[in-house]
């Protein structure tokens, strides 16, 4: 009986390369106020967004660090909430699931919750 021997398939992509996360900061990464019905629990965010060319808006999303008065608000029912960072104005919010650390994932879309950077765009004449 003979042996046949598989080949195994070369990679196209070189073995040095990696992905690396982009050296700019984008999002906000601190402490925000989140509200609740009628309550406001203070809460430790890290967000992030990008403009979606499909509808045009801006979609932000991240999670909430794991927090029990957040984990029974969720377990309550509650979807929906508004975030605050200083002394910005409320922005709507969706509450996900909870991810695998017990942290609250977030999304929202139209203006975030954090400020963003000024972009200038020169059109042409």
């Amino acid at each position: 009986m003979t042996r046949r021997t598989r080949r195994s398939r070369r990679s196209r992509r070189p073995r040095e390369t990696a992905w690396l996360p982009p050296e700019e900061d984008s999002g906000y990464d601190g402490s925000a106020l989140l509200l609740v019905g009628d309550q406001a629990l203070e809460v430790t965010v890290h967000l992030d967004g990008h403009l979606e060319p499909l509808d045009g808006r801006f979609h932000w999303y991240g999670r909430i660090e794991r927090s029990v008065p957040v984990a029974a608000a969720k377990a309550a029912g509650a979807t929906t909430a508004e975030l605050v960072i200083g002394d910005r104005p409320p922005a709507a919010l969706r509450l996900a699931e909870h991810d695998p650390w017990g942290h609250v994932q977030v999304s929202g879309t139209g203006a975030p919750p954090y400020p963003l950077e000024a972009v200038e765009v020169e059109l042409p004449a």
